[in-house]
C-alpha cells in the first residue's frame, strides 16, 4: 500500500514518520487527538483520484485537511487512515475581472486570496479569524464566517462552482461562473459545509465584489452588557447594516488590552467595534447615526477613528482575542453559539449566569451584528473535574441558544466537538436524511468517518491524555 501511494504522489509527499504522524493527530480544537496511519500530499486532481480509488477499495479512512485551524475537531483522524493534506493546491488559477470571479485551488491561504483580489480592485469578503493561516478549502469545508458576515454573508455565499472527487475516484464539476444556474440539485451548496465527509474538493470558483471605496470605524464602551446588546438590535432595526459589528466583554477587553497595548477603558463592561464601508457619503452618514444610537442606548464613551489605519488597528486587536485569551490558562476552548439578533441581550446574560453557576471562567466576544457569539473558556484539560464542569456549562449554553431560536454553531461546524448536540437543531429525522445523503456519496464510509453523526457505529472519540 505504501509503495502504491508513493508511486502516485512521489516519496517526498508521503509521510509516515512518528513525528509527522503526531503533527497531524490534532488540529486547533483542544482535547481531541488521534494518530493517522499516513499523510499523503497530492498535487493534482488525478493524484487525488488515484489515492481515493485505493482507499475506497481497501476501505481506508480519508481525512481531507488544509491548515488544521478548524475549531470543531473536524480533521482529527479518529479511525486512523490517511490524512489528505491539500495545501499543495495553492494556486490562484484566475482572477476574472469580466465575470468578477476567482478560480483557485483549495490550498490557497485566505489572506493571500484577499491580497491578490484587492490588488485588482476587487473584494472577497469572508474573513475568518484564522485567515492568515487557514485555507479557502478549509473555510469551505466548515462554511467559515468572520467579522464581515453581518453585511456580506459567509463562505457559502461566495462559492459558485467546484471540481470535486468522489470516494470512487470519479471527478465531477458543479456550478461555474454563471450568475444564474438552477440545473438540478445544487451540489455546490451541499458540499459547502460538508466537512470532508462527502468528497474531496480540488478546485473552487468564487464570487468577487468591487472593492469598497472607503471604511470608517467606531468603538463604543458600555457599563452594562445588556446596553451593548440593545445597541446592536437598535442599529439593525434602524435599517443600518454595518460591514462589521463586533462585541467584547470586560474580561476579553482586559486580556486583549494587555496583549495589544491599546489603552482601553477597562472599567467598562463591554465594547462594540463597528466598521462601515462603501461610498464615503454613505459611510459618514451611517457612522454618525450609529454613534447617536449607541449614546441613546447607554454608551458611556463613543469614539470614531480618525483614519482607516486607526480602525484597522482596533480590528486587528479584535482578531487577536483568541490568541490573547489563550495566554491565560493551558487550555482554551472557544465555542460558537448563535441566536437571532433580537435575542442577543438574553444570550449574553445567560452565558454570564451559566459561567457563575458552574464556576468556570468564560469570556465572551464575537460577531454581535449577526448574533454569533464566541463564549470562550480558559481551563486546564488535566483537571478532569473542571473540564467536566466546562462541558456542562457549554451544554447548557447550546440548549439555551436553541431555546432562544438559535443554533449550536454559526461558523465553526459540527465535527467531533458538537456532534452530540446536532439533534437539538435538526432533529433525528434531519440526521437520518443526512446519513442517507452521506451513504449515496460514500457507501463505504471512508470520507472523514466519525464526524457529524454521533450515533455512527464506527464512532470512537479519542481524548488527548
Amino acid at each position: 500500500m505504501k509503495k502504491q501511494l508513493q508511486s502516485i504522489v512521489g516519496e517526498k509527499w508521503y509521510l509516515d514518520s512518528p513525528n509527522d504522524l503526531y503533527t497531524y493527530s490534532y488540529d486547533a480544537t483542544p482535547i481531541f487527538q488521534s494518530m493517522p496511519d499516513a499523510v499523503v500530499m497530492p498535487g493534482t486532481t488525478k493524484e487525488v483520484s488515484e489515492v481515493l480509488k485505493i482507499a475506497n477499495e481497501h476501505q481506508i479512512p480519508i481525512i481531507p485537511r488544509g491548515s488544521g485551524t478548524n475549531l470543531a475537531a473536524s480533521t482529527i483522524p479518529v479511525h486512523g487512515g490517511i490524512v489528505l493534506n491539500m495545501t499543495r493546491f495553492n494556486q490562484i488559477i484566475e482572477i476574472d475581472q469580466k465575470n468578477l470571479t476567482a478560480t483557485i485551488g483549495p490550498g490557497v491561504v485566505t489572506a493571500d486570496l484577499h491580497n491578490a483580489v484587492e490588488a485588482a480592485g476587487l473584494f472577497y469578503p469572508p474573513d475568518p479569524g484564522s485567515m492568515r493561516i487557514s485555507t479557502v478549502g478549509g473555510n469551505m469545508a466548515q462554511c467559515a464566517g468572520g467579522m464581515r458576515g453581518l453585511k456580506y454573508g459567509v463562505t457559502k455565499d461566495y462559492i459558485m462552482g467546484l471540481e470535486y472527487v468522489l470516494p470512487s475516484g470519479a471527478v465531477l464539476r458543479s456550478g461555474g461562473k454563471n450568475v444564474k444556474d438552477v440545473a438540478g440539485y445544487d451540489m455546490t451548496r451541499l458540499l459547502v459545509g460538508s466537512e470532508g465527509t462527502l468528497a474531496v474538493i480540488t478546485e473552487i470558483t468564487l464570487k468577487l465584489l468591487p472593492l469598497p471605496e472607503t471604511k470608517r470605524t467606531l468603538v463604543a464602551y458600555f457599563t452594562k452588557l445588556v446596553d451593548a446588546a440593545k445597541t446592536v438590535e437598535k442599529v439593525i432595526s434602524s435599517k443600518i447594516i454595518p460591514a462589521t459589528m463586533e462585541f467584547m466583554d470586560q474580561g476579553t477587553m482586559k486580556v486583549v488590552d494587555d496583549f495589544a497595548k491599546l489603552g482601553l477603558p477597562l472599567e467598562m463592561k463591554a465594547m462594540l467595534l463597528v466598521e462601515q464601508d462603501g461610498p464615503e457619503e454613505l459611510v459618514t452618514r451611517d457612522i454618525e447615526r450609529i454613534a447617536e444610537i449607541a449614546k441613546q442606548e447607554g454608551a458611556s464613551i463613543v469614539q470614531v477613528s480618525k483614519t482607516m489605519e486607526d480602525g484597522a488597528r482596533l480590528l486587528a486587536a479584535r482578531r487577536a482575542a483568541l490568541s490573547a485569551l489563550s495566554r491565560l490558562r493551558p487550555t482554551t476552548i472557544l465555542e460558537d453559539a448563535t441566536v437571532p439578533r433580537s435575542r442577543l441581550a438574553e444570550i449574553v446574560e445567560e452565558v454570564e449566569r451559566i459561567a457563575e453557576k458552574y464556576q468556570v471562567q468564560i469570556c465572551t466576544f464575537g460577531h454581535a451584528g449577526d448574533g454569533n457569539l464566541h463564549p470562550t473558556c480558559m481551563t486546564d484539560e488535566r483537571d478532569k473535574e473542571e473540564i467536566h464542569r466546562v462541558e456542562l456549562a457549554f451544554e447548557e449554553i447550546f440548549h439555551t441558544a436553541i431555546r432562544l431560536g438559535g443554533t449550536i454553531t454559526g461558523e465553526h461546524g459540527v465535527g467531533l466537538a458538537k456532534m452530540n448536540y446536532l439533534h437539538l437543531k435538526v432533529g433525528e429525522g434531519g440526521i437520518e436524511l443526512m446519513r442517507q445523503i452521506k451513504e449515496a456519496f460514500d457507501p463505504n464510509n471512508i470520507m472523514n468517518p466519525g464526524k457529524i453523526f454521533a450515533n455512527s457505529e464506527r464512532r470512537r472519540l479519542v481524548v488527548k491524555k
